[in-house]
């Protein structure tokens, strides 16, 4: 299907007032009032749920092998979740599991 350059501006528009209007909703309104207790602690944990959403498909789905689980990327992920576990410090996690990755990927392939 092709748009025509009116329909992909428009469509440009209107993704930007959505996005503009989601963040107006938390930032504009609510933003300068306080919020229940309950709110608070589930906003807690948004990031806890939204990263391994993120991340679990690109351990178990990765496109560069195809879509194939790969052992490489399965195995920084268990090693990245142990030093989390192990040092609970964010850094060293992140770089541990890079290194993790690195070297599986020069040793494995």
């Amino acid at each position: 299907m092709s748009y025509s350059t009116l329909q992909i501006w428009g469509i440009i528009i209107a993704l930007g007032l959505g996005s503009y209007l989601l963040r107006l909703s938390f930032l504009g309104i609510v933003g300068n009032r306080d919020l229940p207790e309950w709110v608070l602690r589930h906003l807690r944990y948004t990031a806890v749920a939204v990263m391994p959403g993120m991340i679990t498909p690109l351990i178990l789905f990765p496109q560069a092998t195809g879509g194939a689980l790969d052992a490489v990327r399965l195995g920084a992920a268990i090693a990245t979740l142990a030093i989390s576990f192990w040092t609970k410090n964010a850094v060293l996690t992140i770089f541990g599991g890079a290194a993790v990755l690195f070297a599986l990927h020069f040793m494995i392939g």
